[in-house]
């Protein structure tokens, strides 16, 4: 089964580097206008809940069907949200977090750890249920956070969360299946369905 994970188009928080986690912004006309409708139409998307990922899954996959999915929400980064990492550069609750790998909780929000637990569930349901009915494709339209956390836990070859991160728009392609009774995912290519780009 191939499974597609896309990030989101660009919004006009991430244009300005700003954590934009659990807000719930559009994407920027920019945003929109940099992106380019996929080269095949699956029957369904699943998406995070967020409206830059459905509003990126429409652009791409019009008139597949769309299925929002709690769990593969962006991480909360709590009082962090909204700010770049300039405006924080003396914020001592930042600077704590950052020097310790971003893997601690966020004041007000999550911390690596639950949300990465969070999101790989909802993959794995979501596979585990893809490959019992024969799909053969499996198509994630959400964020570069969720993907990291996926690509993290179940790629091969191995590598570190922020070594999967991907510009907005981007994603990869991987070859899905299960070991063990967990998802397991065989990387191909990298996805890119910005104009000018599109794979």
């Amino acid at each position: 089964m191939l499974v597609y994970l896309i990030r989101h188009g660009e919004t006009a928080w991430n244009r300005k580097s700003r954590y934009l986690g659990r807000t719930d912004l559009p994407l920027s006309p920019e945003g929109k206008a940099k992106l380019a409708k996929a080269p095949f139409t699956p029957g369904t998307v699943y998406t995070s809940p967020l409206r830059r990922a459905g509003e990126t899954a429409a652009i791409l996959f019009p008139g597949a069907e769309q299925i929002p999915v709690p769990g593969l929400a962006e991480m909360d980064f709590g009082v962090f949200e909204g700010r770049s990492y300039r405006e924080m550069e003396h914020d001592p609750d930042y600077r704590a977090w950052v020097e310790g790998g971003c893997l601690g909780k966020c004041p007000g929000g999550e911390d690596k750890a639950g949300f990465c637990n969070r999101v790989c569930g909802a993959f794995a349901e979501l596979m585990g249920e893809a490959l019992a009915r024969g799909d053969g494709e499996l198509v994630i339209v959400a964020h570069g956070g969720s993907l990291m956390a996926v690509m993290e836990q179940y790629a091969l070859p191995h590598k570190g969360y922020f070594d999967w991160h991907c510009p907005p728009g981007g994603g990869f392609l991987a070859e899905g299946g299960l070991c063990r009774g967990k998802p397991a995912l065989q990387y191909l290519d990298k996805l890119d369905y910005r104009r000018d780009n599109a794979s």
